[in-house]
């Protein structure tokens, strides 16, 4: 291993952002030394690697504890109210699943990748004057992502000239449809499909006009560029970040980087940040970090070790990539945030930034749940475990349910409470299991119920800003306390995103009516035939709402609005200190996170990369 001095950038973590960004550079000839502090989600431990490589493993993956941290974060400050969720541990809180391996969260995530809105990017290019954050320069960096596998036809053509898709086909992450066409032999899958497909169209205002536009649109595939103004709407399948119906990602990404520029890219597995180190001048110059297994009091299995005391010293930068708890915390370690945040527990103030560990945001979720009349036909023989008749079925030809993470079918569509201006705000997606939120062993509902159907409600474009991740301590193996503040009177005195999910509750219900009428469905079983009126479905929704994109608590913007970094990446007053994850959008952006934080991590190398080229590194 090179001597320290030879680092030019120290990356802490190495999920969707770190990861990213640590590739890209390495790539371009710069020495990079990633911190990690998990391991290898492929190595040797119960049911691994199978429940990193089987998309349709992806539950048990987040509940696998070779490679969970288990945060427990709050929805509600007052006890009473958040006691009333089924799923809060009193004294504990809301379990918040997050991944400590290589590849961070992309090694437990359900693997769907779908594109943010235009609407996100343009709000940060007006926010910060960047015209370099514009939807229509941001799309080139999807097209350096993404390997599409899920346009057949396009992909051929593009070689004689015509892709009006938009899509990238050699980036580094394969994408592919999520169900299978093996899996359409199962009568009751093709009822809902082919049932809740009639009922949407026939809502439609104008439903042949708007089943044209849907063609023209990609028959459903939500990433292909619009041939109109405006963002996707209608019937859509969700593309998944998987090659060969296997999961691939980041982990991928970097191990072959590692390899083909031997010298140049570092992973410091079982490390875990402590502290930002700074020179006399005051700028970032490296990172302590604590050496051992299970040393985050997250895992599930902590060791109760201090671990090793190292440092890793960069000639140029420092990055923090660790996500929207842990990077606030480690900046707020290293004496940036809020002084009297510090103050509280004696940390030194080198930065006073208000911003740090607030604005912290969710989409709000919430499950229509269904007992089906007999088991899926897809799903028969399932044990969701090696050597059962579907995992062979996929180990030997990547064929059946095992798959696919289990998504039959999305929904996106604008409640009446979106903003003008802005791009739907509702997201249903048919799952074939029981999923209702985290709680401690919540992936038992996928092997034990195979009977079930889900309609996740996902209410994205959220105006809850309240959201705050605080310390718990000085130590850098504590979690952080983390409190949503869910539906936030003084973001959203009209309560619209609980009206929002409301009304999506009450479509969700139009679309499985013939499914119930017919007998396919034999009931629901959440919220419940006895759940009607609009206050007790608000009741429902605040009483079990849940969230895993956690976003926006080191924000891009002015210091003078809470900001906490330049539209660079750069942390306001530190030199030579970064963010790049999902903590820096000022608004989270899309449907589903993984994506837009690819393409900000592929933004932020090329910024790296220009203040390189600039800055030599006597001056640097």
């Amino acid at each position: 291993m090179p001597s320290s001095d030879e680092w030019d950038y120290v990356i802490v973590g190495s999920g969707p952002g770190g990861g990213t960004l640590a590739a890209r550079l390495a790539e371009a000839g710069m020495r990079v030394f990633l911190i990690e502090a998990g391991g290898d989600p492929r190595a040797s431990a119960p049911r691994l690697p199978d429940d990193y490589d089987v998309p349709a493993f992806h539950a048990f993956a987040c509940e696998n504890p070779a490679i969970s941290w288990n945060f427990r974060v709050r929805h509600y400050a007052d006890e009473a109210r958040q006691a009333r969720d089924w799923k809060y541990e009193a004294g504990q809180g809301v379990l918040y699943p997050r991944a400590a391996a290589l590849g961070g969260c992309s090694a437990h995530n359900a693997m769907i990748f779908m594109l943010p809105h235009a609407s996100d990017w343009n709000h940060i290019a007006r926010l910060t004057g960047d015209r370099s954050w514009r939807a229509s320069r941001m799309r080139g960096y999807a097209r350096r992502i993404e390997n599409c596998g899920h346009r057949p036809l396009w992909r051929w053509l593009r070689h004689v000239g015509l892709d009006p898709t938009g899509h990238g086909w050699g980036g580094w992450l394969r994408t592919e449809k999520a169900i299978p066409l093996s899996v359409l032999g199962d009568d009751g899958l093709v009822r809902v499909l082919r049932d809740t497909t009639g009922v949407f169209a026939g809502s439609l205002p104008t439903p042949l006009r708007s089943t044209l536009r849907w063609v023209r649109g990609g028959l459903g595939d939500p990433n292909s560029r619009r041939l109109w103004p405006g963002s996707f709407e209608g019937l859509c399948y969700t593309p998944l970040s998987t090659s060969d119906h296997r999961r691939a990602g980041i982990r991928e990404r970097l191990l072959e980087v590692a390899k083909q520029h031997p010298g140049k890219l570092h992973i410091e597995l079982d490390a875990l940040a402590a502290r930002v180190l700074f020179d006399e001048a005051g700028a970032a110059c490296g990172v302590e970090y604590r050496k051992g297994v299970h040393l985050y009091r997250a895992h599930a299995a902590p060791s109760g070790a201090e671990g090793v005391r190292r440092e890793a010293r960069a000639r140029r930068e420092v990055i923090l990539c660790g996500g929207t708890f842990n990077t606030p915390q480690l900046l707020m370690l290293s004496g940036i945030g809020p002084e009297e945040e510090l103050r509280r527990h004696g940390i030194a103030l080198r930065a006073a930034l208000p911003g740090v560990g607030r604005n912290l945001q969710d989409r709000y979720e919430v499950a229509v749940t269904h007992r089906m009349r007999g088991p899926w036909e897809v799903l028969e023989g399932a044990r969701f475990d090696r050597d059962d008749t579907l995992w062979r079925r996929w180990q030997e030809g990547r064929l059946g349910m095992y798959a696919s993470n289990g998504a039959a079918l999305g929904v996106v569509q604008r409640s009446r409470f979106a903003k003008s201006g802005l791009p739907p705000d509702l997201f249903c997606m048919a799952l074939l299991a029981r999923f209702e939120g985290y709680f401690p062993g919540f992936s038992k509902f996928v092997r034990e119920q195979p009977d079930q159907l889900t309609w996740a409600v996902l209410k994205a474009h959220t105006r809850n800003r309240a959201g705050t991740v605080r310390l718990r301590s000085a130590d850098p193996r504590d979690m952080p306390l983390v409190d949503f503040h869910y539906f936030d009177e003084t973001d959203d005195p009209g309560a619209e995103d609980l009206r929002a999910v409301v009304e999506a509750i009450r479509q969700v219900r139009r679309m499985t009516a013939p499914l119930l009428a017919k007998g396919w469905i034999a009931e629901e079983l959440a919220p419940g035939p006895a759940v009607q009126s609009n206050e007790a479905l608000a009741g429902y929704v605040r009483d079990t709402a849940w969230g895993h994109h956690a976003s926006c608590s080191c924000a891009i913007g002015p210091q003078a609005q809470g900001g906490v970094l330049d539209s660079n990446f750069a942390v306001h007053g530190v030199p030579r200190l970064r963010v790049v994850d999902a903590s820096v959008f000022p608004r989270i952006p899309g449907f589903f996170v993984a994506s837009a934080v690819y393409m900000a991590a592929e933004k932020a190398a090329d910024a790296v990369l220009r203040t390189a080229a600039r800055t030599p590194l006597s001056a640097s």
